[in-house]
């Protein structure tokens, strides 16, 4: 079972987001609460995942995420936002969220999202994630993981890694978990570990979304896969 807190201002929101997750059988909503409860709350019901409003009157979701990020066995946490390009998703992911989901997120997605967290996948909205994420291109004319004369620090990043890793890294930044990724490309679990363990290495970034954000900003993400 996997346990979930929804964290929002809005009660509305709050309570649809738990209508809509209790239907299904492997999840259950333990804890919804507005800014100011949140990190109380969390502490005390220990969710898998929470799913945060980025943005509410009372505190910001900036200051909770990072907050429950320093709690003993912190949950994975996915920032809830309303806007397509939300200038505060990059703040946030890089102080750990593991992906953002718009309000608007069809239902039926909804609880496949979860899992995805759960389990240790990255979950970027595709509606919103080129237009919030999309922040640097290669020039025409070179790969994507070719550094350019004048010394692309992201690109030379990225050149670093093996051909196995550069397909490991664009899965990663699909949000597939580790066993997902395993069973896509025919390794185990444990061998993707090592793999993302290397990439997370070699770009010199500290969690699987800012990896996703140097792909994207590499050109991994453009084009044939």
């Amino acid at each position: 079972m996997i346990h979930v807190a929804v964290v929002d201002d809005e009660a509305l929101v709050r309570s649809g987001f738990e209508l809509i997750l209790n239907a299904a059988e492997d999840i259950r909503v333990v804890a919804t609460a507005a800014g100011a409860d949140a990190v109380e709350t969390i502490r005390s019901t220990r969710p898998d995942v929470v799913l945060l409003d980025i943005r509410m009157p009372d505190v910001d979701g900036l200051t909770v995420l990072r907050e429950v990020r320093t709690l003993p066995g912190a949950p994975v946490v996915a920032m809830l936002t309303t806007f397509d390009a939300d200038e505060y998703i990059l703040a946030a992911l890089r102080s750990g969220a593991a992906g953002f989901l718009l309000k608007d997120t069809d239902p039926e997605q909804l609880a496949q999202l979860v899992r995805t967290l759960a389990a240790g996948g990255v979950v970027m909205s595709p509606k919103a994630s080129r237009a919030i994420l999309g922040t640097a291109r290669p020039r025409e004319g070179r790969g994507p993981g070719e550094a350019p004369a004048g010394g692309d620090p992201v690109t030379a990043r990225v050149s670093r890694l093996t051909a196995r890793e550069r397909q490991v890294l664009v899965l990663v930044a699909d949000g597939l978990s580790n066993a997902d990724i395993g069973a896509r490309i025919h390794l185990s679990a444990g061998t993707v570990k090592d793999h993302v363990s290397a990439i997370l290495t070699k770009l010199g970034v500290g969690s699987r979304v800012q990896a996703a954000l140097v792909a994207q900003r590499a050109g991994l993400l453009d084009g044939e896969r």
